[in-house]
């Protein structure tokens, strides 16, 4: 069986926004090898693709936190689900949210302003959630997470979820980890994502990603090992 990877972008593969160099040359040995490599990330395409000029290394890219599917090679994007209310937004500001962006589906803003995100849905009693993401704080239709834009992947690329090792660092990243062969949370991850986790990585970030491939690419890591490969 071949063996595919989902990784998280911001905390996970980046750090402070940026890739380096040793994660993407691993990410092209890995893709050279013959696996599917996704990325799955809560940013905006129009964001990720100004950041992060890769983005071709993927073979397909789950953004806005599950509501947009993104294939680089053909530059085909789909979108899961509607834009957001303009009458919801300008209520948010109205508010004062600020900083408040609103994507193809997601609308995102931070977490010091969950009370008056919280508010404003259930005072227009929309069928919308709240995701946390660290400090961000995202809007989707209740249903859309990284959980069902990787299912949405999956089916389109035809491969099994068991045979993906997911790698991730925070709270938006459990829906999605959870369906993977193997999760992984990298050294930086959130206490919680930690625990949950398969394996959890000796090094942060990038260089975490890179320790998860090479020992996918020696058979050291493949779904159904021990949880504690990482840990010893």
């Amino acid at each position: 069986m071949t063996f595919h990877l989902a990784c998280d972008y911001d905390e996970t593969l980046a750090s402070g926004g940026q890739v380096g160099a040793p994660a993407r040359e691993a990410l092209a040995r890995l893709k050279a090898g013959g696996s599917k490599i996704l990325l799955v990330t809560g940013r905006e395409l129009e964001d990720l693709v100004q950041i992060f000029p890769d983005i071709p290394l993927f073979d397909l890219v789950i953004a806005e936190n599950g509501a947009v599917l993104h294939r680089p090679a053909g530059g085909d994007t789909r979108t899961l689900t509607g834009p957001p209310l303009p009458v919801f937004l300008d209520k948010l500001r109205l508010r004062g949210v600020e900083p408040l962006r609103a994507g193809r589906a997601v609308v995102a803003t931070t977490q010091k302003h969950y009370a008056a995100v919280w508010q404003t849905i259930a005072e227009m009693n929309l069928p919308l959630e709240i995701i946390l993401n660290r400090d961000s704080l995202m809007v989707l239709p209740l249903g859309v997470d990284k959980g069902s834009g990787f299912k949405a992947a999956l089916k389109e690329l035809q491969i099994p979820a068991q045979s993906v090792v997911g790698i991730g660092d925070a709270e938006n990243d459990s829906p999605f980890l959870e369906l993977c062969g193997v999760s992984v949370a990298v050294a930086n991850a959130l206490p919680a994502i930690r625990e949950a986790a398969d394996v959890v990585t000796e090094q942060p970030s990038g260089a975490g990603v890179v320790e998860v491939i090479s020992k996918l690419m020696t058979g050291e890591l493949l779904p159904g090992q021990n949880r504690d490969l990482a840990r010893r």
